[in-house]
């Protein structure tokens, strides 16, 4: 008969074939089953003291499961994951990794070679998908694999030994709008809630769910300064505030004089937000906030429809084009790392509170 040992020690039986067994479980299948794992010898002992070995190696992280497959080790890569990532971040990221995971599931982490992530590859590219979706899913696998190198679950990172697809296309330049179309921009808008707030995203680069996530106590009473303390994240195809995008998103933006008048219009008239949902209490959907801002700008002519974002670029070129330091140009929309940021936060109020002024004297609205 079979003989249970105490909790953790899995239990003893002598097989037909005159082998010792020692079954212990190990953990939970994704159904919610128990995982059992058996260590065989010809002894009582040798089982047991192998059962024993792989316990302490699993424990010290040296233990490498022959059986692992990928889809075992991506999920929980992906569930770490959670709180490195805003939201939406890490909604996407789901998306990637479901082909990922229909791609090398069921294959055991260990025998994916570079030779297969070539061939996964050129599928997609055989398919039609993007430069952009290939490189998403590249990297992706990528940190997947290395989490796993590090961990010592595989002996080398498959990816980075792997052939990269060469682009079908090259790069394409992010698009800015022109210093003509900006001034056309300044004095044409509507004044009203849509042309203020295409004036200030020009005007702080300011991203669209941040925009968005304003509330009115974000905004001082002389429209001096906005403070950037959150953003609107899709989460499941719905609207919600969260953190801003990186920890450096986090920032008090001033605003050019020639533009305050528009900040103290958005502050004003704002209900729970300066964008509402009908839904009272809760932040817009961001696609009807693209809505507006297109309707705005095909009634501006000799100005490109550019997306909204392209306002963030717009103001990034602009204040270069002026002579503004990069270095307090990523201040201002929270680009720049940690490090980089303290290292000029000596020098950042008086220089962002110049780039200010220079965006002012450039811009200005003759009403």
């Amino acid at each position: 008969m079979p003989g249970k040992r105490s909790n953790g020690e899995g239990t003893l039986r002598k097989r037909p074939n005159g082998l010792w067994e020692c079954t212990m479980m190990v953990g939970y299948q994704e159904d919610g089953r128990r995982r059992y794992k058996s260590f065989y010898g010809k002894t009582q002992k040798e089982a047991k003291d192998k059962a024993e070995a792989y316990k302490r190696d699993t424990a010290a992280g040296l233990y490498i499961d022959p059986n692992l497959t990928f889809q075992e080790w991506a999920q929980r890569w992906y569930e770490g994951y959670r709180d490195s990532v805003s939201p939406t971040t890490y909604e996407s990221y789901g998306y990637t990794l479901k082909i990922l995971v229909g791609a090398f599931g069921p294959r055991k982490l260990g025998s994916i070679k570079p030779l297969d992530v070539e061939q996964f590859l050129k599928g997609l590219r055989a398919d039609g998908k993007s430069d952009s979706y290939l490189t998403k899913c590249r990297g992706m696998l990528y940190q997947i694999m290395h989490k796993a190198e590090a961990n010592d679950l595989i002996r080398k990172n498959p990816v980075r030994f792997a052939e990269k697809m060469k682009a079908h296309k090259p790069v394409k330049r992010k698009e800015a709008f022109t210093q003509e179309e900006v001034k056309i921009l300044m004095e044409q808008l509507p004044d009203n809630k849509v042309g203020h707030t295409i004036r200030l995203m020009l005007a702080t680069g300011m991203r669209t769910q941040e925009v968005l996530a304003l509330e009115p106590q974000h905004i001082e009473p002389d429209g001096s300064c906005i403070h950037i303390r959150q953003a609107v994240n899709m989460v499941k195809g719905r609207p919600h505030i969260g953190p801003p995008k990186t920890a450096n998103s986090v920032r008090d933006v001033p605003v050019p004089p020639s533009v305050r008048t528009c900040a103290v219009f958005l502050r004003e008239q704002a209900g729970k937000f300066v964008w509402d949902s009908p839904i009272p209490g809760q932040p817009v959907n961001p696609s009807h906030f693209r809505d507006k801002y297109r309707n705005a700008l095909l009634r501006i002519p000799g100005v490109r429809m550019l997306t909204p974002h392209s306002c963030r670029h717009t103001y990034v070129s602009q204040l270069q084009a002026m002579g503004v330091d990069m270095e307090t140009i990523q201040s201002m929309v929270g680009h720049a790392d940690i490090e980089m940021t303290q290292h000029y936060l000596h020098i950042q109020e008086e220089s962002r509170r110049a780039a200010a002024e220079k965006f002012s004297k450039t811009f200005g609205i003759s009403r």
